[in-house]
């Protein structure tokens, strides 16, 4: 793997060069119209990639790579801003922030400040001037949010999380006010030294936050009763007319059975937050979360499985997937990325799906629908 000053110098190089992308010609694309394009990032032979993946059709068997732009490491969140450029997020502890344009030609790179890391996930305003990071301080390890000029991506101001581990954020919608964020705080220990490695796990401070998106006050926090539950990933749905903000679990119990059962959702509706009951084993792990038509889904990777409820949390079944993982919504169904094959989901019932395989690399965590 390539250190930062190779990698750096690799794409000063590369720049000048034709894009970093493996494009299929026009001439193709007008023969077949694709109607799915999926933003995202994945792992190829040894190194790592964003792109964009289509489905030329609903009755194509599979998907393939439209562009693709090399990064130093894992990517983790990705945003589409309102011009049509993607940004991707380095996974925590990361310490890039890449802007490009969709068809794997770099815009910008930008490198974290010092003594800070991305925390992978970043949101965008209405208007498009402003960007919100979240992020670490590598000393304390306090969770933060890095407030940033979307046009050059600078950092204007940073506010704390009032938490560690800080996962990804959203637009409050259960609150009639706008300008409000809400902020997952994964809550588990970790240190500089070791990234990612988890310790003191009986510390663990989990929590849901809503602050003010202009002074990043904060406005509002919730727990969950059982503290080893840490809340990272965020979706809205609606039930009954009104806002409900799904949030997928990792359970850090050291009790194997209790890990393997505990929940992967809950459900927080502006005023209380509540962890849904599971009535089949779902590994404790709860990767991504989408929504879409009065319902949620959770990709549950270690039980190879898409965990479906309602917007209320009653349970509707899974579904099977080897390493479900990256959830989106796009038109009428819900995409999920598996080890080898990729569901569009119009509901439970395998009549209802749209199957297509997966390109010969290892999709990450998330994509996103771009039309």
């Amino acid at each position: 793997m390539l250190n930062r000053r190779e990698f750096l110098a690799a794409v000063t190089a590369l720049l000048g060069a034709p894009a970093l992308a493996h494009a299929a010609s026009s001439d193709a694309l007008d023969k077949r119209a694709a109607v799915t394009r999926l933003a995202a990032s994945w792992q190829a032979g040894h190194g790592y990639q964003v792109g964009v993946l289509s489905l030329a059709s609903a009755e194509a068997d599979g998907l393939n790579i439209a562009a693709a732009v090399d990064v130093p490491t894992r990517a983790h969140g990705l945003l589409r801003e309102p011009g049509g450029t993607l940004l991707a997020v380095a996974r925590r502890p990361g310490d890039w922030l890449l802007r490009w344009n969709g068809e794997g030609q770099v815009v910008t790179w930008h490198w974290i400040e010092a003594r800070r890391a991305f925390a992978g996930h970043v949101l965008g305003s209405a208007d498009g001037r402003t960007l919100y990071t979240t992020e670490m301080d590598l000393d304390s390890g306090t969770g933060l949010i890095g407030v940033r000029d979307a046009a050059t991506l600078q950092k204007r101001a940073e506010w704390p999380t009032h938490g560690i581990d800080p996962h990804q954020l959203m637009w409050d919608r259960s609150s009639t006010e706008t300008g409000k964020l809400i902020v997952a705080n994964g809550g588990v220990p970790t240190q500089p030294e070791t990234g990612r490695v988890k310790r003191k796990l009986e510390r663990m401070d989990s929590s849901v936050v809503r602050l003010d998106a202009r002074t990043g006050e904060l406005l509002g926090q919730w727990r969950l009763d059982d503290r080893r539950l840490s809340l990272r990933h965020l979706a809205w749905g609606e039930a009954g007319g009104q806002p409900v903000l799904g949030i997928a679990l990792q359970a850090e119990h050291d009790d194997p059975g209790i890990k393997a059962s505990a929940p992967v959702l809950a459900l927080f509706d502006g005023r209380s937050l509540r962890p849904v009951p599971l009535p089949e084993v779902m590994a404790g792990y709860g990767g991504d979360i989408a929504a879409l038509d009065g319902r949620f889904a959770v990709s549950c990777p270690r039980a190879s499985s898409v965990a479906m409820f309602d917007a209320t949390g009653a349970w509707l079944g899974h579904l099977a997937l080897p390493e479900a993982g990256a959830l989106t919504s796009a038109a009428d169904r819900l995409w999920v990325a598996g080890r080898l094959q990729a569901l569009g989901l119009h509901g439970v019932n395998a009549a209802e799906q749209v199957r297509a395989t997966v390109p010969g690399l290892r999709l990450d965590n998330h994509w996103i629908a771009l039309g």
